[in-house]
């Protein structure tokens, strides 16, 4: 059961989409408070978890840490930070109380669990204006389907999608673009994506490319004939430049995001000095989302919008404040200026919450300071081009994902969870971070493997691509001037061939697993807690997860490890995908087990009963055949296949289903 209720007067953030009326009072849990602000209080047993928030530091349990729903560009993915890149203010309370809460608020809110006082759960934020949801149910699992449920459905890519994309920041060229698909092809490594960076535009004008592809529909064209797609990047901000149309167009018809007084904020990004298109505004969001079929009248079918928090490196005010810190302290050595408040003038010009107060959204007759809705913002530019691909093509699935989200934007695209770093704690943490994304409506999500930042090694690698062989989103991203990954650069690439290509051959589970849970308001990735509520040991398990109703993974995550401990709730096949193109299967009991994993094998377990397709080996999902497929498992287990043509949007489960029988 779903209550609603209301605190003041909210914004309408247009994350819940099912009407639920609004009650009086308060939620049966908890204490609150509406003065000076909003606060929530829930007294916790020893016992209870918390799941949730997302894309979120930390572990799958949310217990011990404070966490700041407030959409943040930052790259340095420490343990310490309590903002990333998304803000998903759904959380569930599991013990002897079992309930789930919504805090549906667009502006900065905090969730100190446990942190402050051990056992204290308190949510609070600056302004009681919201509106809070409170579901009932029988387990966490329950209230997650609930919760999905009136959110809405969950995005669903092409199929193409579920490929394995390269990208890196630094391809410039049609020629370079050319390298990296000759480098796979030629060496026969699983290739569907080449993502474009920033410098594929002209200047770093969105809706633009530089005069290098001048022939642009043509190379589209090319890549496709070797089936490959190109998905350029999307960035927030708009250059401000006499001549450029997008920039002219949102200055003559008031599109840009203002001051108080009514002029055109500037924000420093990439182009130097932009604009932010005023994405909340119903029509200026038309108008932005309209500009993608510059591309997509060129044959592109899918996008990464990215700088959307949005990131703003300096404004025009924050500088000038710099500068005359700059100058104090320069000209007044030992004076006021210290060189601690020099530094941390310096080290906040990024992102500074004081710009963030500096411009306004127009919602009809009415002005919105952006930091009481800094949230929406990334959400509201993926739903721009979301609603723009129904228009120009109704009947088609085009690829979308994000950098920075709230809850309601799974609606219109997936979540990459940014810029991460080529360090083994990371894998650990995409792993951790999958559940609870897919808790909030996120399901086409992934993390950039082999890390974004600093220099990855040929192990990190390939540990992070056994992972991402099980991410809806498959991706190798590196940064400029960082050690060239993609997977040719290193010795032995059959290694990477092997480790792509098992991707490719679980592609027919995977993508089915995915299409069924989008469908039914399910979990693609699920802690084993959810699966085995009653297992004690079970419930504290974080490196491992359930994959759909058939499979649980465990990745090995440490660096010159050969294996690592499992635990299974149950009687299970340990499957290992070998180099050599074979399958071996082991029977093993429940417990505790040592397993071997050597870093070109990736391996996961089948459950008790069940059994998975895998089809040969293909490189590309155009070649996949779902036709010929073999079955792993146990004999006489029954497997439900969802399959369609990947491109299109009918979703009629009953029409593309069909059960398969292990022998």
């Amino acid at each position: 059961m779903v209550r609603k209720f209301i605190y003041g007067t909210p914004f309408e953030t247009e994350a819940v989409t099912a009407d639920i009326p609004v009650e009086n009072g308060s939620p049966a849990y908890g204490e609150l408070c509406t003065e000076n602000g909003f606060g929530f209080r829930y007294i916790m047993e020893d016992d209870d978890i918390i799941y949730g928030l997302g894309e979120a530091n930390r572990g799958i349990n949310k217990r011990g840490y404070c966490y700041t729903s407030w959409c943040t560009d930052d790259p340095n993915h420490t343990e310490d930070k309590h903002s990333l890149y998304g803000a998903h203010n759904f959380l569930i309370v599991s013990g002897t109380q079992t309930f789930g809460l919504f805090f549906d608020y667009p502006g900065k809110i905090t969730f100190d669990i446990g942190y402050t006082k051990s056992d204290t759960l308190d949510v609070f934020c600056d302004s009681a204006d919201l509106a809070l949801y409170v579901i009932d149910g029988t387990d966490p699992y329950d209230i997650v389907k609930q919760f999905r449920r009136i959110i809405g459905r969950s995005y669903i890519p092409p199929k193409f999608a579920f490929g394995f994309g390269q990208s890196r920041w630094g391809y410039k060229t049609p020629d370079d673009f050319r390298e990296v698909a000759d480098n796979y092809r030629n060496r026969h490594l699983p290739l569907d994506m080449i993502y474009m960076d920033i410098d594929y535009m002209d200047s770093y004008k969105d809706f633009t490319l530089n005069d290098d592809f001048r022939d642009f529909p043509e190379f589209v064209q090319e890549m496709k004939d070797r089936n490959i797609r190109l998905i350029p990047i999307i960035d927030a901000g708009v250059k401000i430049e006499d001549g450029y149309s997008v920039y002219e167009e949102g200055v003559k018809n008031r599109y840009f995001c203002q001051r108080e007084d009514g002029s055109d904020f500037v924000a420093a990004v990439w182009p130097g000095d932009t604009h932010l298109p005023d994405v909340l505004n119903p029509e200026a969001r038309k108008w932005f989302g309209d500009k993608y079929r510059f591309l997509t009248d060129q044959g592109i079918e899918g996008f990464w919008n990215d700088m959307n928090e949005p990131a703003i490196f300096y404004s025009k005010e924050g500088l000038a404040e710099a500068k005359e810190l700059a100058r104090s302290f320069s000209e007044e050595s030992g004076g006021e200026a210290g060189v601690w408040e020099m530094g941390n003038k310096l080290a906040s010009i990024a992102n500074s919450e004081e710009d963030y107060r500096r411009f306004f959204h127009r919602i009809g007759d009415k002005k919105v300071r952006h930091d009481k809705v800094h949230n929406l913002f990334g959400f509201n530019m993926t739903r721009a081009a979301s609603e723009a691909f129904d228009r120009i093509d109704p009947e088609k699935r085009f690829l979308m994902f994000s950098r920075s989200s709230y809850v309601g934007m799974h609606r219109y695209g997936g979540v990459w969870t940014g810029d991460n770093k080529s360090w083994w704690s990371h894998i650990l943490l995409n792993l951790k971070m999958m559940p609870s994304l897919n808790m909030c409506g996120f399901l086409y999500a992934g993390a950039d493997l082999g890390g974004f930042g600093d220099n990855t090694t040929r192990d990190l690698l390939l540990r992070f691509l056994a992972l991402g062989v099980f991410t809806p989103l498959m991706r190798d991203h590196a940064a400029a001037g960082t050690r060239e990954q993609e997977c040719y650069r290193f010795e032995h690439t059959e290694d990477f061939r092997h480790v792509l290509g098992v991707r490719y051959r679980l592609l027919p589970y995977l993508y089915s697993e995915y299409m069924k849970a989008a469908l039914t308001d399910d979990m693609y990735f699920k802690p084993l807690s959810f699966v085995w509520p009653d297992d004690r040991t079970a419930r504290r398990i974080e490196d491992q997860l359930v994959i759909g109703n058939e499979i649980m993974i465990a990745p090995v995550y440490e660096q010159n490890a050969d294996g690592r401990y499992v635990y299974l709730p149950e009687d299970m096949k340990f499957i290992k995908f070998l180099p050599d193109g074979t399958i071996s299967e082991e029977m093993r009991s429940r417990g505790v087990h040592r397993i071997d994993v050597a870093l070109n094998e990736v391996p996961l377990f089948v459950r008790s009963g069940k059994c998975i397709p895998v089809a040969d080996a293909a490189e590309c999902v155009a070649d996949v055949d779902s036709t010929r497929l073999n079955m792993i498992g146990f004999e006489g287990a029954e497997y439900t296949l969802y399959d369609d043509d990947g491109i299109h949007k009918d979703y009629d489960l009953e029409k593309n289903c069909k059960v398969l029988k292990m022998e």
